[in-house]
């Protein structure tokens, strides 16, 4: 048996007889635990909540969950090796949960323990219960969707950015508790600071980006059948980023950042400083004020980048088989994605020389589509959701 196994069949033993034990017991009210994509990262909508209650309501305790694969990243935050006996306690322990990806199966929830899933995006493409077949390695369909229904029935809240996401993520996580009508806690940040050139400097000098260059964002998805093993997908860059030096190296850098399923560290050291990787580090917020552009393909990223009203490129080069084989979407995606859709390189590099030199334009109907998902975008997200804690008796 693998030592993974062997220290999650341990978890798993440790921490029944602690769920057994403290059930019943009053929760402390002033811990919360948050966890952002598994434990990998100190992020998104989890992120925003813990900086608004770190500043406005100190008094609380808030602890993050880590894997520990990635503690690299949770060396500046209060946290505890997720599956650790520690870990194990403090779940149990506190009275609320922030997370915005699904806890294991085997972790069972007090009635005394409120549960708010943040969620980490608008639907493009089919979730849950809407995918007709689940292409996951260590799944099925049938696995994968009763354990999604397990889940869900266990969230006390569940946010929903706009109402287009609402009516999904009911049907589609089967989710019949509250819904908390408040747009993403982790695009506040973009609302506050959108104009705000003195934070677009500080974030491109934090990038070491020059002054004088633009910056071309790619942040592309993960593929179903596109793996290595359980929880480890590949990827693969189908971008011709030596063309793109070629012709945008001078003016631009191209900053990467890569779905958090994606295991493998793709090499781009021999095209210098033109590639800057942030795949791994931080939050993507910040890449967001930094980009001029936004290039991705399937990805939700286009809902939260569109609320700067920056230009967006969609790189589909197997859009055919992501729409009819793998996922499907939940509107006319090329009738509304809000920018041009390109299915190989040529049609990629048109596209961005046509913004770059300022003749690019969004169809009115495009555009009206997707300003009706920032309907709830009002900045103040993050505070609705604290308010949900700090209100609770």
């Amino acid at each position: 048996m693998s030592i993974k196994k062997k220290t999650k069949k341990f978890a798993v033993k440790v921490y029944k007889k602690i769920f057994n034990m403290q059930k019943n017991r009053r929760k402390d009210a002033r811990l919360v635990i948050f966890e952002s994509f598994n434990g990998r990262q100190v992020s998104d909508n989890p992120k925003a909540i813990y900086d608004y209650m770190k500043e406005h309501h100190p008094e609380y305790k808030l602890v993050w969950s880590a894997d520990r694969r990635h503690l690299e990243n949770f060396k500046d935050v209060p946290h505890v090796m997720k599956l650790g006996i520690k870990w194990l306690f403090l779940m149990n322990k506190a009275k609320y949960w922030v997370s915005n990806s699904r806890n294991p199966g085997w972790i069972q929830k007090s009635d005394k323990t409120t549960y708010i899933q943040t969620w980490h995006g608008t639907p493009l493409k089919k979730l849950a219960l809407d995918m007709q077949e689940v292409k996951m390695p260590g799944t099925n369909t049938k696995k994968y969707k009763r354990n999604f229904r397990l889940e869900t029935a266990k969230w006390d809240y569940l946010i929903a950015p706009n109402a287009f996401s609402e009516d999904i993520f009911r049907r589609a996580f089967a989710y019949s508790g509250t819904m908390i009508q408040s747009g993403y806690p982790r695009n506040d940040y973009l609302i506050q600071n959108r104009d705000n050139e003195v934070e677009m400097q500080r974030v491109r000098e934090k990038l070491a980006i020059p002054a004088n260059k633009k910056v071309i964002l790619y942040a592309p998805t993960w593929r179903d059948d596109e793996y290595i093993k359980k929880g480890q997908y590949k990827f693969s860059l189908e971008m011709d980023i030596a063309a793109l030096q070629e012709k945008y190296g001078d003016e631009a850098v191209l900053v990467l950042r890569t779905h958090y399923l994606v295991a493998e560290n793709l090499d781009t050291s021999q095209f210098g400083d033109f590639v800057i990787d942030r795949s791994t580090a931080g939050d993507i917020k910040e890449l967001y004020l930094a980009a001029d552009v936004l290039i991705t393909d399937y990805s939700s990223v286009f809902f939260d980048y569109s609320l700067l009203n920056r230009p967006i490129v969609f790189f589909t080069y197997d859009l055919e088989k992501y729409r009819e084989q793998l996922r499907g979407f939940y509107f006319d995606f090329e009738r509304f994605a809000p920018g041009a859709i390109c299915e190989d390189n040529a049609s990629l590099q048109s596209a961005l020389e046509q913004i770059f030199n300022g003749t690019y334009t969004l169809n009115e109907e495009k555009q009206q589509f997707i300003d009706g998902f920032a309907e709830w975008e009002k900045g103040d997200a993050s505070q609705q959701v604290a308010s949900i804690i700090t209100n609770q008796k």
